[in-house]
């Protein structure tokens, strides 16, 4: 009976536990228009670019499932008025959907060369939210 009684409390204990975060990379747009993503990454051997994520103003998406396998990620975002977050990362991109492997040559192999900003997630991350905002938005009072 005493041997029941504990199983019982272990199994209860376990259907009542935190269930564990999930482990994605995901991206808000806290902007006032849609907004198109693509996102590049390495593997350590090769680089992956992809898009796009078309995200309408205030919501988020997860570009990639899973737990983060690397320190460093490039985004590249543009809003339907032309505005842009970019950087000097540059990577292969087209303007329909596209999951380009390597980062060079970008012309040569019939794709556009863009400039993607770096993301360090921290070397432990193993989730991680990137933000958009208008940078000429007011701030709030």
């Amino acid at each position: 009976m005493v041997r029941r009684a504990f199983v019982s409390a272990v199994l209860l204990a376990a259907a009542f536990a935190p269930a564990s975060a999930r482990a994605d990379f995901r991206l808000c747009n806290n902007t006032n228009t849609r907004v198109s993503v693509a996102i590049a990454y390495t593997d350590g051997k090769a680089w992956l670019s992809e898009g796009w994520w078309n995200l309408r103003p205030t919501a988020c998406e997860t570009l990639l499932r899973g737990p983060l396998a690397a320190q460093f990620y490039y985004v590249y975002a543009m809003d339907e008025r032309g505005g842009e977050w970019k950087g000097k990362a540059f990577m292969c991109t087209r303007d329909r959907e596209f999951r380009v492997d390597g980062r060079e040559d970008c012309f040569a192999r019939g794709y556009e060369r863009t400039g993607f900003f770096e993301i360090d997630t921290g070397r432990d991350a193993k989730s991680w939210t990137v933000q958009l905002t208008d940078p000429n938005a007011a701030p709030a009072q």
